[in-house]
């Protein structure tokens, strides 16, 4: 819920710079033609991760022709991200002050090459306003289904770090049972890969004040189906078929 307010923050401030940036803007010499390639990194969050979801790559080289009149580029990104289950709820114990997500059996990371097209709906002028247009892409998705590891106490004394079966890790005895998260970095060898695809939409705002640099926010919605469910929550309700919406904030350079 957080999120989703934060993004619908966002919009209504870029939809205000929209105004503006409409209002003032002149018929454009398209001195930003002088630039071919914008190249960026950044950090991006949507509503079904944490605050820090994950990071993205992306490229915009300039195309010939025209689409509906605007200048149009060859989009290219690739995302990794961290999906989250809306049950998932980490807990602490008040004994030991391990953290525990109890009842998640794996994270779900996905990696999202994406090839589209991006069009210009205003340009800037000079090194005044902002610079908006459209982004359509779209892509496969490789989803890494990576187990949650637990510490667990064995009956006779022994703390293990294993996957989380909701089968045998149920025991309520004091001699055994579960005593907080294993290592993330731990499991990865037996990650399983589902592949998906993926669609999003999107408008990206350049805010950068010097012409030869990148730094915006791309602001939009995506839409994303596995082959299977991915078996994030043993005793939830698990999907194959996502949808979301994302901010992004990204910087980086042009080249002429």
């Amino acid at each position: 819920m957080q999120n989703l307010k934060f993004l619908l923050a966002i919009c209504i401030l870029s939809g205000l710079s929209f105004t503006a940036a409409g209002q003032r803007r002149t018929k454009i010499s398209d001195s930003e033609d002088a630039y071919k390639t914008f190249t960026s990194v950044g950090l991006t969050t949507n509503t079904n991760s944490g605050i820090l979801g994950g990071a993205v790559f992306r490229q915009s080289s300039a195309i010939s022709g025209k689409l509906f009149g605007k200048d149009q580029y060859q989009y290219l990104a690739v995302e990794l991200v961290n999906v989250k289950h809306p049950k998932e709820l980490a807990q602490q114990d008040f004994v030991t002050g391990a953290r525990l997500v109890y009842g998640k059996q794996n994270y779900l990371f996905v990696l999202r090459p994406e090839y589209g097209r991006e069009i210009t709906l205003f340009n800037r002028h000079e090194d005044e306003g902002i610079s908006i247009s459209g982004i359509l892409a779209a892509g496969p998705s490789i989803g890494i289904e990576k187990p949650y590891m637990i510490q667990y106490q064995t009956a006779d004394g022994r703390v293990v770090t294993q996957p989380f079966d909701p089968i045998k890790h149920t025991s309520s005895s004091q001699s055994t049972g579960i005593v907080g998260a294993g290592s993330f970095f731990q499991g990865f060898g037996q990650s399983k890969i589902v592949p998906g695809i993926h669609v999003k939409a999107a408008l990206s705002f350049e805010l950068s004040a010097f012409r030869e640099n990148v730094t915006g926010i791309e602001i939009g919605f995506l839409t994303e189906a596995f082959t299977r469910k991915v078996q994030i929550m043993a005793y939830a309700e698990n999907r194959s078929f996502y949808t979301s919406g994302f901010i992004s904030l990204y910087f980086g350079s042009k080249k002429r």
